[in-house]
């Protein structure tokens, strides 16, 4: 029984092949390209609505030189909150529940906000490892504690994300499972426990797109550390 919760974050094959490259490259499909007519029809108005807002918001706290990761930080955001919510829906596989995938994203962007801080301004960027007015006595303790916690910021991305859309996702199927357990015996108890479901559900939505934003959220402000 056990082994049956988890069989949902193993990604699945056909004919030998790993179908989460269809679950990760699918959900760009989905999404209309904006014409360029001046009227649009309503889905392409509200999604170009939210996500000018969303861009608004992200880069209101960065310089000029910030903007130019708009584009790929408007993308990422994008991609994570559908394959999140893709994720919910029944017989799906969820890419983001992989923590090789959420590494594979977090590391490599953390990476380039690190070297872009040596880069432009190495001072500034060292002068984190260091927090003004420490007394001697602490300063080699807390170089070594500043930069283990640098180098353990990709690990709770990626962590982050994916222990909390796995946790979701096996108590929904918990709780599904006493669902269907409970219905022949106690049908009482399992229309309430069904509207338990139905409600955790709702969580489990809102959770996939705030989880996303905040993996988005975090990489900013990692950005604007080092610009």
């Amino acid at each position: 029984m056990m082994a049956s919760f988890f069989d949902q974050f193993s990604s699945p094959y056909l004919m030998g092949i790993p179908l989460i490259v269809i679950a990760i490259t699918l959900p760009w499909i989905l999404f209309p390209t904006p014409p360029t007519r001046w009227i649009n029809n309503r889905l392409i108005t509200v999604q170009v609505w939210l996500t000018g807002r969303f861009t608004n918001q992200l880069m209101s706290p960065l310089s000029i030189k910030g903007h130019k990761w708009a584009l790929l930080l408007t993308s990422l955001m994008v991609f994570l909150i559908t394959i999140n919510l893709l994720g919910l829906l029944p017989y799906t596989f969820t890419p983001t529940t992989q923590l090789s995938l959420n590494m594979g994203l977090a590391l490599p962007l953390w990476l380039a906000t690190v070297i872009i801080g040596m880069r432009d301004q190495p001072t500034i960027a060292l002068g984190h490892l260091l927090p003004e007015g420490t007394p001697v006595l602490l300063i080699p303790a807390l170089i070594i504690i500043e930069t283990i916690s640098l180098f353990i910021r990709p690990l709770a991305l990626g962590v982050r994300l994916t222990a909390n859309l796995t946790a979701g996702h096996l108590l929904i199927q918990l709780i599904a499972t006493a669902v269907l357990v409970l219905l022949p015996m106690m049908p009482t108890v399992a229309i309430l426990t069904a509207t338990i479901l139905f409600l955790l559900t709702l969580l489990e939505v809102a959770v996939a797109m705030i989880q996303a934003y905040v993996f988005v959220l975090l990489l900013s402000l990692y950005l604007q550390e080092n610009i």
